[in-house]
């Protein structure tokens, strides 16, 4: 025999011992006739549904026994390396009963179950695939014997390690993100210990471990037609591992749904989130202003959103209509609202979907804080798989919310990890969000040159300036054309409503406006000082001292417990799991339209009812305000009639 024939002689028997595949064996000792052909064709479907590399590895035979189980247990792995069946299930099986027999459990019927929980465990076996000492031992001595039959050809190690391989999913880098197990922020390598994907999961045993949601999801990669459109990340995942199989899957729908989180509760909160359409995406920074807990900022995550029709392009940065926030905020449910809450993780954090108008305000006119909005450098893959990475969190996360170590910094971090797989990302560490963009930058994952020009970062919305100076230069009106004391816009806004008043009548028609604007200043300070009281006396819990106050409190705890939906969307549907389908769309509609109208019904009374929570003198203070701009427009009003209409310079 020649070498070169000897070599793939070689090749042959080692190619025929490693892929000999997977082989079910059924244990039939006191198996009846029926009960045999019922078991085998069950175990045929098992095998029929898997890959064929995941047979090709899994490269053994395995035993599979009926035995009796508790009640509530289908199988399981046996410590004989194959698979356990609940006997009692055995006689449904055989009479054909089980196909049909409904269960409470996942997937429906007793028959499926248990092909279910064959693929479950077989997923286990594979998940550990480094076979056994006493297995490898014996296909060593194998491959050895079969060696000697060619003859000394000079091959001593050729079976060393051929039978020690390692083919695993639970811990895959990429699966234990997409999974709820993410690297943890500011302690490189280590993962997160709990997993917050609790909403629309298939079955809570998923977050039990890795190696238990690996099981679970394959059972439904395998099984369920509609499992790509559900979990799509992890149906890519799956695929690729397996070079490229998939089993048959419906087709998908163009867009996600979302709930948006804008407080117009007169629209219908339901909407279609396209990744098609999305153009860019921007690390959304909501800057520092003088409250000590913003000193850090706030991270956000912009989507760039085209209109409907226009081309994907940089025309698109204009369509603002069009543009959602992904925030991740502390969800406050139960009204405890405290700086050691948040320290403690007693909030929930929840992903945000909201309108970019609205971010625009409540931050440069409310907080006074300019926002910039600076794009990541993403491929188009990253992009799009990172804008259905939300889609997923919105509807399946609800974290623990911690100021420190799990804030919007570290959540927006970890989104950008499992969502992009950039990977320039999964070494980058930031749990502050003013030094997230500052990484981001000088790693060039993010572009901010773009603000290197104020005035055309303003025209291109690359920045949305605070309030704040707009405010000083109406002040400095005021300082022209009135013998004012005060230097600074905050001096004047100091001043209670009564100071601010007499020099209502003593303003010119120019000046008059100015004072308008800052009035409208004054409110939107007086609304957040007394949301401030409200968080230091009723939410303190005085309100349960004070049976005064228990009407009043009570219309703030409906109001949110009526708009938790909007951050926690899962609740307004009952079964499936992952991302809504149409068959559920219909649902979805009705249950937030009717949520949405409870909302719109409660915030009509919710201001008169809150103003019994406040303190008298921060009481009478807002309602002077109001009566300032009430007192304003109609002195405008006279000074623009008697000008001819005309605004006097």
């Amino acid at each position: 025999m020649n070498l070169t024939r000897a070599w793939l002689l070689l090749l042959a028997l080692l190619a025929s011992s490693s892929h000999a595949g997977l082989r079910l064996s059924l244990e039939r000792d006191d198996l009846s006739q029926g009960e045999q052909q019922a078991s085998q064709a069950l175990l045929s479907e098992a095998l029929a549904a898997l890959p064929a590399l995941f047979k090709q590895r899994l490269d053994r035979r395995v035993q599979v026994r009926w035995r009796a189980l508790p009640a509530e247990v289908y199988g399981r792995a046996g410590r004989f390396s194959g698979i356990e069946l609940n006997s009692q299930l055995l006689p449904s099986l055989s009479d054909g009963s089980a196909t049909t027999s409904p269960t409470q459990r996942p997937h429906g019927t007793v028959r499926r179950e248990l092909l279910a929980t064959v693929l479950h465990e077989l997923t286990h076996l594979y998940d550990r695939a480094r076979l056994w000492p006493q297995e490898e031992k014996r296909l060593q001595h194998r491959c050895r014997q079969r060696l000697a039959s060619l003859g000394p050809i000079g091959l001593p190690d050729a079976c060393r390690g051929q039978t020690a391989r390692r083919f695993t999913l639970s811990d895959d880098p990429h699966l234990l993100d997409l999974a709820g197990w993410p690297q943890r922020v500011g302690r490189r390598g280590a993962r997160e210990q709990a997993n917050g994907q609790v909403a629309r999961s298939p079955d809570v045993y998923e977050l039990s471990n890795p190696r238990e949601f690996v099981a679970v999801n394959l059972e439904y990669f395998l099984l369920d037609p509609s499992y790509a459109c559900r979990r799509p990340l992890l149906a890519r995942h799956f695929r690729a591992h397996f070079a490229g199989w998939a089993p048959a899957q419906q087709p998908c729908s163009d867009g996600y749904a979302y709930l948006n989180a804008g407080r117009d509760f007169a629209r219908q909160p339901l909407g279609t989130l396209d990744p098609a359409r999305v153009y860019q995406v921007d690390y959304l920074l909501a800057e520092a202003n003088q409250q000590w807990a913003s000193r850090w900022g706030h991270s956000m995550l912009r989507l760039v959103i085209c209109a409907p029709g226009r081309p994907r392009g940089p025309d698109c940065r204009l369509d603002l209509d069009e543009h959602l926030v992904l925030s991740y905020r502390a969800f406050v449910g139960d009204l405890q609202l405290s700086s050691w809450g948040g320290l403690t993780g007693a909030y929930p954090s929840r992903l945000f979907v909201l309108p970019l108008a609205q971010v625009i305000e409540e931050y440069t006119k409310v907080e006074l804080r300019s926002l910039a909005s600076v794009p990541l450098k993403l491929d188009r893959v990253q992009l799009e798989d990172l804008v259905t990475r939300a889609a997923e969190q919105h509807w399946s996360y609800d974290g623990d919310y911690y100021f420190i170590s799990n804030n919007c910094a570290v959540e927006t971090l970890k989104l950008l990890r499992s969502g992009s797989q950039h990977p320039r990302l999964q070494a980058l560490d930031s749990m502050l969000p003013n030094g997230l963009l500052d990484t981001l930058v000088a790693r060039d994952l993010a572009d901010r040159s773009v603000l290197d020009d104020p005035g055309e970062a303003l025209r291109l919305g690359y920045r949305f300036d605070s309030f704040r100076d707009r405010y000083q230069a109406m002040f400095a009106v005021l300082q022209q054309r009135l013998p004012i004391a005060q230097t600074s816009v905050e001096d004047w806004l100091e001043q209670s409503a009564e100071v601010r008043r007499p020099w209502f009548a003593k303003a010119d028609l120019r000046a008059s406006a100015a004072l308008l604007l800052l009035e409208q200043a004054a409110l939107r300070r007086q609304l957040l000082l007394a949301q401030d009281e409200l968080k230091r006396r009723y939410l303190s819990g005085r309100a349960a001292k004070d049976p005064s106050l228990n009407k009043a409190g009570g219309a703030l705890q409906r109001i949110l417990a009526n708009s938790g939906f909007l951050s926690r969307p899962a609740e307004l549907l009952e079964g499936g799991y992952g991302l809504p389908q149409r068959a559920e769309w219909q649902q979805l509609e009705a249950e937030s339209r009717n949520r949405q109208q409870q909302l719109h019904q409660l915030s009509d009374d919710l201001d008169q009812e809150v103003r019994h929570l406040l303190e008298p003198a921060r009481l009478a203070e807002l309602q002077a305000n109001e009566a300032n701009l009430v007192q304003l427009g109609e002195h405008l009003r006279r000074l623009h009639k008697a000008s001819g209409g005309l605004i006097l310079p």
